[in-house]
């Protein structure tokens, strides 16, 4: 079996046009394929479609305590975005490779399997494992149940590095999120007669407008020390695609809409949660009292945990011998290392790339940081084998 470079690797996972609608099952049986052909075994855990799978990993001893290198395997679609060059090729330009997933998040995870391969040549004293997830780019959907298939079939590491890009620096906490598929059924009628009827899209109206007040009551609340770190410093709530109606004259029969949260740590996302369901309730008897077979689903979309900056955390220590970085970090976004710490492993972000050219046209990772993220990898296969 070749060896390939991190580069080889990733223009290989490029290659694969895994967008989260569509199977990544291709790329999972390169990588299963090629891990096979250095002697190391991978396990695959599918979901509920038997499209899509996640695939980890273990090398080392068998015994708990060790590292896992976590990322996903799906990106975000490039329909109606321009693009210089085919989106599913490596392109080398001005120093820097140009692709879709090459920040995000297939760079690392190029790299992740090369470190994989690295530890089992090495034959490390600390085991490494790699876990690859899938559909994360639409709500961290399928890290849960990966970590959980893990559970029994490899031994149990103590933390969890998760590459999504953050220009190499160490990334201890982030927001916590969770959404909603928000569906509601009006009653049609001419709009001369609009009292007879109940108009989904005016009905919707003022749950969005509840998402305007909460926003502008976060804004101006003082922020915990914890929230400070964030920007912004508050939760947030958003509403970025509506659409209902047929006609201008004819009271709106249905509205379709997400209202998503991103919750700053400290305060609980289920609140949240129970808040806006108690709104949707308040304006579905205001529809009934008209309309009594109108209603208003709130089907839940996503829910992702936080991520807590850990008080002597393993991850973000190991990290910080590895890379340097002293300083304090948090995003905004959601990952799945807040999923690696609900199940009780340690767990940190750091990867190469910029978070800003994620679903990107001409999305791409400089070729320093792909180099930084390489030499990282090495520095870490070789504490690993050092016990």
């Amino acid at each position: 079996m070749d060896h390939l470079s991190p580069l080889e690797i990733m223009t290989r996972l490029v290659a694969f046009p895994t967008v989260s609608r569509d199977s990544n099952l291709e790329l999972v049986a390169w990588v299963e394929d090629y891990l096979a052909g250095h002697g190391i075994a991978a396990h695959r855990h599918y979901d509920e479609t038997g499209q899509k799978a996640a695939l980890f990993a273990h090398v080392g001893p068998e015994v708990a305590g060790g590292v896992v290198l976590s990322g996903h395997t799906d990106v975000v679609p490039v329909d109606g975005q321009t693009w210089s060059s085919d989106p599913f090729t490596v392109t080398e330009r001005e120093g820097r490779y140009y692709g879709r997933g090459c920040a995000d998040m297939k760079g690392f995870d190029a790299l992740a399997i090369w470190a994989l391969i690295e530890a089992q040549r090495a034959g490390v004293a600390r085991p490494l494992q790699l876990a690859l997830s899938y559909d994360e780019e639409v709500g961290c959907i399928g890290a849960p149940p990966m970590i959980a298939a893990m559970q029994g079939v490899v031994p149990r590491a103590d933390l969890a590095i998760i590459g999504e890009p953050t220009t190499m620096q160490t990334v201890t906490g982030h927001k916590g999120g969770l959404g909603f598929d928000v569906h509601v059924e009006g009653f049609e009628v001419h709009s001369s007669l609009m009292h007879r009827g109940v108009n989904a899209i005016m009905a919707a109206a003022p749950l969005i407008d509840w998402a305007n007040r909460m926003n502008a009551e976060n804004r101006a609340k003082r922020p915990s020390d914890l929230a400070a770190m964030f920007e912004p410093p508050w939760t947030t709530l958003h509403v970025g695609q509506i659409e209902g109606g047929t006609a201008h004259n004819i009271t709106a029969k249905e509205c379709r809409f997400g209202m998503d949260f991103r919750v700053v740590p400290g305060e609980d996302p289920e609140d949240w949660a129970a808040r806006f369901l108690d709104e949707v309730r308040k304006v579905e008897a205001e529809m009934q009292a008209v309309r009594p077979e109108t209603r208003i689903t709130a089907a839940p979309k996503f829910r992702v945990p936080g991520l807590r900056p850990e008080e002597g955390g393993a991850a973000e220590a190991l990290l910080r011998q590895i890379t340097g970085d002293n300083a304090a970090h948090v995003v905004s976004y959601g990952t799945e290392a807040g999923q690696f710490q609900e199940a009780g492993y340690s767990a940190a972000i750091c990867g190469p790339g910029d978070i800003a050219q994620a679903h990107q046209p001409d999305e791409y990772i400089s070729a320093a940081q792909f180099e930084a993220g390489h030499d990282f990898m090495r520095r870490l296969v070789g504490r690993l084998g050092a016990g």
